[in-house]
C-alpha cells in the first residue's frame, strides 16, 4: 500500500503534540488544559499539509533509436548487455539534446531538476566519445574526460556510478585521483577492498597513483583543488605533457553552482 500523505502529515503532528505534552507538562490542571487548548487550535502548531505535484520531465529518444540515427555507438548493446531496459528506455530530453550538441563540438550548461539525470547528460556522450575511438582503434591510453568535483565525497559517488556502468566495458579506463588515494598499488588495493566490502576493483579501474601516472586513465575524476596540485608539480603533470597528454577532449565541471566568490574566481 502506498504512503497516504495526508495520513502521514496527520500522524507526525500528533506524535509531535504528544511530545510537547509530556516533555513541557504542566502541574497546574487549569494551565495543562488551557495550553492544550491552544496547541489544538487550527493552524496554531502546523499548517497545512500542503500537496506538490510536479509534471515529469519531457522525454526524448532512446538509445536504440539514436544508435539507429548513428548518433550513439552500437557499442552501447554490449555496455548494457545485462541492462536491455536501458537500451529502450527513453531519455529525457535534455539529455538526448546534450548527447547531440556535443556530437556537434557545442559546449553545454545544463540546469534542471533533481533526480533529472544531469550525470548522463555528460556521461552518454563523454562514453560514446570513447567507444567510436575504440572503433576506429584509436583507444590507447591518455585521459580524455577530466571531470572536476568541488569535493572529495561527490567524487566518490561517482566512482560507484562509474563502476556499476563500466562493469561490463573494460575498454573504457577511470580512475579517481584526490588526496585520498594512495600513491602504491599494494597500499591502495588494501584499501580500495576494505572500503568495498573486500571486493576486488575492476580490471579497467585505475585505483593508486603510480597506476594513474603509468596509463592515464580515459576517464579521469579529481576535484579542483587536487588538480591545480595536477598542473603545477612536474611528477604529476603526466595526465597534460608527454605521449599521453595529447588526447584531451572533455572538461566537466559537476555540481558548477557550487563554485561561487574567491573559489568560483580560482577554478
Amino acid at each position: 500500500m502506498g504512503l497516504n500523505p495526508l495520513i502521514a502529515s496527520e500522524n507526525i503532528i500528533k506524535k509531535y503534540l504528544r511530545y510537547i505534552e509530556t516533555t513541557f507538562y504542566i502541574d497546574d490542571k487549569e494551565y495543562m488544559k488551557q495550553f492544550r487548548s491552544y496547541l489544538q487550535k487550527k493552524d496554531f502548531f502546523a499548517k497545512g499539509p500542503y500537496l506538490d505535484f510536479s509534471d515529469s520531465f519531457e522525454f526524448g529518444r532512446s538509445v536504440n533509436q539514436l544508435i539507429d540515427e548513428g548518433v550513439l555507438s552500437r557499442e552501447f548493446v554490449e555496455l548494457y548487455r545485462d541492462k536491455r531496459n536501458l537500451l529502450t528506455r527513453s531519455l529525457y530530453k535534455h539529455q538526448e539534446l546534450s548527447i547531440r550538441k556535443i556530437k556537434e563540438g557545442r559546449n553545454l550548461i545544463v540546469t534542471t531538476g533533481t533526480g533529472s539525470g544531469k550525470t548522463e547528460s555528460f556521461l552518454l556522450p563523454v562514453i560514446n566519445y570513447l567507444m567510436e575511438q575504440k572503433e576506429r582503434g584509436a583507444l590507447n591510453d591518455g585521459v580524455r574526460a577530466l571531470i572536476i568535483y568541488p569535493m572529495n565525497a561527490l567524487a566518490n559517488d561517482q566512482m560507484k556510478r562509474m563502476r556499476e556502468l563500466l562493469a561490463n566495458y573494460p575498454s573504457i579506463t577511470f580512475g579517481s585521483y584526490t588526496g585520498e588515494t594512495e600513491k602504491e598499488d599494494k597500499d591502495a588495493l588494501s584499501k580500495y577492498m576494505s572500503l568495498n566490502s573486500w571486493q576486488k576493483p575492476l580490471p579497467n579501474e585505475r585505483i593508486s597513483r603510480n597506476q594513474m601516472k603509468e596509463r592515464p586513465p580515459h576517464i579521469l575524476i579529481t576535484n579542483y583543488a587536487m588538480l591545480e596540485y595536477l598542473l603545477l608539480r612536474p611528477a604529476d603533470n603526466v595526465f597534460f605533457h608527454g605521449e599521453n597528454s595529447n588526447e584531451w577532449k572533455f572538461i566537466v565541471l559537476d555540481e558548477a553552482h557550487t563554485y561561487t566568490g574567491a573559489t568560483g574566481i580560482e577554478v
